[in-house]
């Protein structure tokens, strides 16, 4: 398994890179393009991707920012690189494109079956700039040392490092996913 390693900045660059992605994906897409799903509705809508990913944001923020914010003074130390550990790297390449395996949703983040493409937009950069106060609340721990708890598994944590890979990894996958269902079959022009 390859060596995974990024910075706080690394990690900010790649929120704005997706940011730049998700706003060309939906310029110019209409309602019924937006909610269309490929292969028969057996796959997500450009709108379900977009509520997920609003979704795993807003909660994993939310756990990063706690964990950051009561930041025991032992790990009160800034962190150069991060370098998650061997289940954390696992994790992270199983959310990073091209697509390996699939795994189901959890409950908390399944998508809406419908979606206005603004307010999708907007949810998805809301939910960026929670993470990018994790990140500045992160400038001064060792994100390699601190935990946060999973919102979605309650019996895993990770460190906040890896969190914040894991959220850069899962944009960039679903973005993707999106991006695919323009050129499937059957998408409408209008």
């Amino acid at each position: 398994m390859p060596k995974l390693c990024a910075t706080l900045d690394s990690i900010q660059a790649a929120l704005a890179e997706a940011e730049k992605q998700a706003t060309e994906l939906l310029t110019g897409v209409s309602s019924s393009q937006a909610n269309w799903q490929p292969n028969d509705g057996r796959s997500w809508s450009i709108c379900q991707c977009f509520d997920h990913l609003a979704k795993i944001n807003f909660a994993y923020a939310a756990a990063l920012q706690q964990a950051v914010s009561s930041t025991p003074e032992n790990y009160r130390q800034p962190t150069s690189n991060i370098v998650p550990g061997l289940f954390g790297r696992w994790f992270i390449q199983q959310m990073e494109p091209p697509v390996r395996a699939k795994f189901k949703a959890p409950g908390k983040a399944v998508p809406t079956p419908k979606g206005n493409v603004p307010e999708l937009l907007e949810a998805f950069l809301k939910s960026h700039e929670l993470v990018r106060a994790v990140l500045e609340g992160a400038r001064s721990a060792d994100v390699n040392r601190l935990r946060f708890k999973n919102p979605f598994v309650g019996v895993l944590s990770f460190t906040v490092g890896t969190g914040l890979m894991v959220i850069n990894a899962h944009d960039r996958r679903h973005l993707l996913q999106a991006e695919q269902v323009k050129k499937a079959v059957g998408y409408p022009v209008t």
